[in-house]
């Protein structure tokens, strides 16, 4: 008796093969293959995210694709704190300063010009590093993103800093930003009746100095200006606080809502210590240890990555260490 090719159910109905039935466009490589590794590095802002992806990408082989949906403009490179050519120590930078600057990119934007980003930085085989503060991009392109799931593996890097310590840093930081021509940027793109709903005059510190600039383009007193621009780098250094929290407080979103593997890095002793003392600290427990997690992450085909955090014991052995 011939066996017959076609199998039934108990009912005698013909039961057609999966792959036969599946619907739309399905790339049966893609689902077998081995998934291509992906290190993305998140954080609030001023924790160090840019330092640390250069800092890998010296050594293991990489590019670097930012997902900071401000910095993705051209202009502004002050008032949006870009990394400068130096900073970027020779490391190619994928989506920074590419966009215009009067359009509107989201986060669909994002995963597709991030993922033809990522696959031309895997057929140079290299590694590919996101980097940037804008959580609700990584979202999209991690779990909105079909695609993704199926053709990358991603390790998560989570660059943290105590929140009170870390306000302190980014108030101080727009200071320094303000010395090096922030509102002088502002100024070149001022339009008294501007919309600061769109493309990189959403930035912090355009809208704030918006007072200050039309006031001194109405030709107001000297004390007036000042006290108007003394407002507005106030208002500057709240909003960059509050975005820092808004962007904790994601982050624990996504690691609850999603259950992604964050590898929490804390480098609150490093913001504590001054001089070179703060390179070592930074090496000891941010650099070190991501140098560490990453290299078993490329290594390793199989097994997940267990979640380590940094604990107040391993900060303080740290910081002293170095203080001897």
């Amino acid at each position: 008796m011939r066996m017959a090719l076609s199998l039934t159910s108990a009912a005698g109905k013909q039961v057609q093969p999966l792959v036969g039935n599946f619907q739309g466009n399905f790339n049966m490589e893609q689902f077998f293959r081995r998934k291509d590794k992906v290190v993305v590095v998140m954080g609030a802002t001023g924790t160090g995210k840019s330092r640390l992806a250069i800092e890998l990408a010296t050594r293991f082989p990489s590019e670097i694709v930012n997902s900071d949906k401000i910095q993705v403009y051209e202009g502004l490179d002050v008032v949006t704190n870009k990394v400068t050519e130096e900073e970027r120590r020779g490391i190619p930078h994928h989506l920074l300063s590419s966009i215009d600057p009067k359009s509107n990119f989201s986060s669909r934007d994002f995963t597709h010009h991030a993922s033809v980003a990522i696959e031309s930085i895997l057929a140079r085989d290299r590694l590919p590093i996101i980097a940037g503060g804008s959580n609700s991009y990584i979202e999209a392109l991690v779990n909105d993103y079909a695609e993704a799931r199926f053709r990358y593996e991603f390790c998560f890097l989570w660059v943290d800093v105590s929140l009170p310590i870390l306000q302190k840093f980014v108030s101080d930081r727009v200071d320094r930003m303000v010395d090096g021509g922030f509102v002088e940027e502002v100024r070149q793109i001022f339009d008294p009746e501007g919309d600061y709903s769109q493309g990189i005059k959403r930035a912090i510190g355009v809208p704030e100095l918006h007072e200050y600039l039309r006031a001194e383009r109405d030709g107001a007193d000297e004390r007036v200006l000042k006290i108007l621009l003394e407002l507005a780098i106030s208002r500057i250094k709240d909003n960059t606080c509050r975005l820092a929290f808004r962007q904790l407080e994601k982050i624990r979103l996504l690691h609850t809502k999603w259950n992604w593997n964050l590898r929490r890095l804390d480098a609150t002793g490093a913001f504590l210590t001054d001089g070179e003392n703060s390179v070592d600290v930074w090496e000891k427990l941010v650099l070190e240890p991501s140098s560490r997690i990453v290299d078993q992450f490329l290594c390793d085909g199989s097994r997940r990555i267990t979640t380590g955090i940094s604990t107040p014991d391993a900060v303080s052995r740290a910081v002293a260490a170095v203080s001897r």
